[in-house]
């Protein structure tokens, strides 16, 4: 299973993607994974190497290309410094890349995020219609705008055309359980295929290992095999 670091430029800064392809030829279909606070780290790897495994060319973006270290010398976290509008160049530059290879199906692209990238998989979705599935893992903050945006992601559920997976943990207060029921609401309104999946004693940031206070091996083992269901069934059928 192959994997390899690129470079993409966007607007004149150089963004690093984490690929892994799945074994043998063909045209793959493929999934953008957006990372959760902690970067593109060996748990964010490891979900790529694992969706290569099922068969999707996986390539997960490194959102914090814009941060340097003396942005975060005096401890300020690099999210901090995310603005959409830049995280949608970021998602159309990869988007564009993927599209650019031949042993990929350009028609047939999904997203993935966690914690912080499930906001982003759900904005993305609203902001780019190649992608064909959205699976939005804990995604919290969605009724906040980040950097210049004015639109907040829960704003652009109406732009959103693709079917969509979303994961919660039943402990979480970022996404709540209450906050699950008002998107469920909004999205069922809009008339958007949603589904939605609460683990039980489940917290935020279940499904990674690096976090041991949280990390939920029942709830993981549970929503990994929905996942690839859900992008076999939308991207591979």
């Amino acid at each position: 299973m192959p994997t390899f670091w690129e470079n993409i430029t966007v607007n004149g800064s150089e963004m690093q993607v984490y690929s892994s392809m799945p074994s043998g030829e063909g045209e793959f279909p493929a999934v953008v994974i957006a990372h959760p606070a902690s970067g593109v780290s060996d748990f964010t790897q490891s979900i790529a190497d694992k969706l290569a495994e099922s068969g999707f060319v996986a390539v997960a973006m490194d959102l914090f290309h814009r941060v340097t270290p003396e942005m975060v010398a005096d401890g300020t976290p690099k999210n901090a410094y995310l603005d959409d509008s830049e995280i949608i160049q970021d998602v159309n530059a990869t988007v564009s890349w993927v599209e650019s290879f031949p042993t990929i199906n350009s028609d047939r692209i999904g997203i993935t995020g966690f914690c912080m990238g499930g906001r982003i998989a759900w904005l993305a979705a609203a902001s780019n219609n190649a992608f064909k599935a959205v699976i939005p893992y804990y995604g919290g903050n969605l009724w906040v705008a980040r950097g210049n945006g004015t639109n907040t992601p829960y704003d652009l559920a109406c732009d959103i055309e693709c079917p969509m997976l979303f994961h919660f943990g039943e402990i979480d207060e970022n996404p709540s359980q209450d906050d699950m029921r008002q998107l469920d609401t909004e999205l069922t309104r809009l008339g958007k295929h949603h589904e939605f999946y609460t683990y039980p004693g489940a917290d935020h940031a279940f499904m990674d290992f690096a976090q041991l206070s949280r990390y939920n091996k029942q709830a993981s083992d549970m929503s990994w095999p929905r996942t690839i269901e859900f992008l076999d069934r939308y991207l591979k059928s």
